[in-house]
């Protein structure tokens, strides 16, 4: 069963992976790149995903944050929001979206759903095309997997896959990145 599942799992992933535009990670690489600060924020198991991309940003040196820590600060004009959301409705994450715009941030959203309320909200939109039940609206990728378990899956790697983009784009190496690594552990 275990090998069964594997195989419909990677089949899963490598067709979710192998549908998304790579003009849209290259959008969201110069975002990036150019935002003076960074937050992050997404809810449930899309948040702890969203945790891990905010982990490898402060390990390549970018300035960065999580929404909701205790040590995030203030927010200023030009900052950017990134957002990760298979459904592209999460209320909270709308909230935070609306006073982001208030601010003058930009924003990206990581989401299915481009036509969703977070997905129109923003800058750049990184389309992840999965199944989510938290959505009326329907993915033409189908999944065995549980719930939202394929969105964040494939958010995970790609938000790894955008991390590697962005270690090209400032010529950095695992080795330099490990320099920031924790060491109070």
């Amino acid at each position: 069963m275990i090998k069964t599942n594997l195989k419909a799992i990677t089949s899963e992933l490598a067709s979710v992976i192998g549908s998304i535009d790579e003009t849209q990670t290259e959008e969201v690489v110069k975002y990036i790149v150019n935002a003076p600060r960074i937050y992050v924020k997404g809810v449930g198991r899309s948040g702890f995903m969203m945790e891990a991309f905010a982990m490898r940003l402060m390990h390549l040196g970018f300035n960065v944050h999580v929404i909701g820590n205790a040590t995030t600060p203030g927010a200023r004009k030009g900052d950017l929001l990134i957002v990760g959301t298979g459904s592209g409705e999460t209320g909270g994450l709308i909230s935070y979206a609306n006073k982001a715009r208030k601010i003058g941030l930009k924003m990206i959203t990581v989401t299915s759903f481009v036509d969703s309320t977070l997905g129109e909200m923003a800058d750049v939109v990184l389309r992840i095309p999965s199944p989510t039940p938290k959505s009326t609206k329907i993915s033409e990728i189908t999944s065995i997997q549980p719930m939202g378990t394929l969105f964040e899956q494939s958010l995970l790697i790609c938000l790894d896959i955008l991390i590697m983009d962005l270690m090209e784009s400032k010529s950095a190496n695992a080795e330099q990145m490990f320099g920031n690594h924790a060491n109070l552990e």
